[in-house]
């Protein structure tokens, strides 16, 4: 792997931890709620939400490349 592959994996791993950041720090409360319906679904519907978010991402990163 280049030096400039893992610099930019990099960037990218630390943008998604700003992202996902944003919501428990300005909404504390409801982040929790969410976490606790989400621990309700079942595993199926799950794995479908993150191959869907996978795929999305995936396309959405083809688009603009």
């Amino acid at each position: 792997m280049s030096s400039e592959f893992l610099h930019e994996l990099a960037i990218g791993f630390c943008l998604m931890l700003v992202l996902e950041g944003i919501i428990p720090f300005l909404y504390p409360q409801r982040w929790r709620n969410l976490v606790q319906q989400l621990a309700l679904v079942d595993n199926r519907s799950l794995r479908f939400m993150g191959l869907a978010s996978m795929l999305i991402g995936t396309s959405i990163l083809y688009a603009i490349n």
